[in-house]
């Protein structure tokens, strides 16, 4: 097996102790970490391997999305000034009218730009399902071997239109059944559990405004029956806990777990509105959170109370969540983003860098059910890493080279591996060409404008 040691740099292994490394290193073996600790790495292992000089650089854990809608990469700038519900009802005309080809396209564009802000594993909430529009799962999946990530696709669906009290319009919905057995022909089809597995599906009715309580029941019992995960939004906005408590007298989270939708298996993205009772809920059951702070700025939802669930114990990862309500599209910014925004809520000495790594890293792998696999540089885990320079004029000199992560500019990612393999080099794409991607986005982008 080939064999790479990276060394020199500043080694924050995200592992349970914490620990650190000034001039430390990682040894990878195949798709596995088999050394990690202070100093030159030992001469055992240095016949016939490659040598990173890290030196300049931080290395940390790859990071983990642990909530992306990638489809949305064709229409970033819509809606710019508008809060969640306005924000949908502009963009699902658009939406509904996406097909595989485009999907594709978008999926590769934002999961390059997220592997080139650090991000080793992708997890998607992919939700409008047009009829006629092919195998949007599986494009998903295809971009994601293409870019080189690895992927947590979940089959989304959404049942509740306008009709029926819903947000969506009548067009952009499915029926129950359809939603249901396109659900599990995609975990049948798609879904690897194996350790080393480079693609995940999970199932996900979007949310409660547009999900009926039959769809919501029954993905519950169809994802435990397939022993997968099941994701859905959560607890976002004002008017979100406005439509529950009308239209089902109950917050969402109690609408949630009426419905079998609280445990160990399930993640919620946003939880912005999330009370000290609903903590509670998540934190006895083991739901897990994608703080999204960029989109929750972006529409003014709020600021998730992340040190207050992390206190109790709910597993909390880092998401970018849709590129409509992020444009950026950067994984790495959201550390520096929550940092921020959680000081903002609870004060600056609330939420520490440290605390913002752990989101993206090893707390997202608890989210998506990982931490025995990624999430930290531990002996046996697989070969996430991500090397960010940090000597250029934007970073050198910052007394903490993590706080030149989770507080500086975004470093450049000197080199991403995935499973072993380099994915990045020198901030730049080794999977793919980046300028064929952005012309296809473009030309994408352009066709699905053009469908309206």
């Amino acid at each position: 097996m080939a064999r790479t040691i990276i060394e020199g740099g500043y080694v924050a292994a995200v592992d349970a102790a914490g620990s650190e490394y000034d001039g430390g290193h990682v040894v990878v073996e195949g798709t596995r970490i088999v050394a990690v600790g202070p100093g030159r790495a030992p001469d055992a292992w240095r016949e016939g391997a490659s040598v990173v000089d890290a030196r300049g650089c931080l290395v940390t854990p790859g990071l983990i999305n642990t909530h992306h809608h990638l489809y949305q990469w064709l229409t970033r700038g819509y809606a710019q000034d508008s809060i969640l519900f306005d924000w949908l009802t502009s963009l699902y005309p658009l939406w509904a009218r996406i097909d595989a080809g485009l999907v594709g396209a978008g999926a590769a564009g934002a999961m390059s730009v997220l592997a080139r802000s650090g991000c080793t594993t992708v997890g998607d909430h992919h939700y409008v399902f047009p009829r006629g529009g092919g195998d949007i799962v599986g494009a998903i999946v295809d971009a994601s071997a293409r870019i080189g990530v690895r992927l947590h696709a979940t089959r989304g669906s959404m049942d509740r239109g306008q009709s029926q009290g819903g947000l969506p319009p009548d067009f952009a919905v499915e029926t129950t059944d359809a939603a249901l057995a396109a659900s599990q022909e995609a975990v049948e089809r798609y879904h690897d559990p194996s350790f080393e597995s480079m693609v995940r599906v999970a199932v996900a009715p979007c949310s409660p405004f547009s999900v009926t309580e039959d769809l919501l029941r029954e993905a519950a019992v169809l994802a435990r029956s397939l022993d997968v995960r099941l994701h859905t939004h959560a607890s976002e906005t004002a008017e979100e806990d406005e439509y529950c408590l009308a239209t089902f007298g109950k917050s969402p989270t109690d609408h949630l777990g009426d419905l079998g939708w609280l445990g160990s298996d399930v993640w919620m993205a946003h939880a912005v509105r999330l009370d000290d009772a609903g903590i509670r809920r998540y934190a006895e059951t083991g739901t897990g959170v994608a703080h999204c702070p960029s989109s929750n700025a972006r529409l003014a939802a709020g600021i998730a109370p992340v040190r207050d669930m992390l206190r109790a114990g709910v597993p909390v990862g880092l998401g970018v969540d849709g590129s409509a309500s992020n444009e950026s599209g950067q994984l790495g910014i959201e550390i520096r983003e929550a940092v921020l925004m959680n000081r903002l809520r609870t004060g600056a000495d609330s939420f520490s860098v440290r605390d913002g790594l752990r989101l993206a890293t090893i707390g997202g792998a608890r989210v998506l059910g990982r931490d025995t696999e990624i999430g930290s540089l531990d002996v046996g885990k697989l070969a996430d890493i991500a090397v960010w320079r940090i000597d250029g004029v934007e970073h050198a000199g910052i007394l903490d080279p993590v706080a030149a992560l989770g507080l500086g500019a975004m470093p450049p990612v000197e080199r991403l591996f995935v499973n072993g393999r380099v994915v990045v080099d020198g901030g730049m794409l080794t999977t793919a060409d980046e300028r064929t991607i952005s012309a296809e986005v473009a030309a994408a982008s352009r066709e699905l404008a053009g469908r309206l």
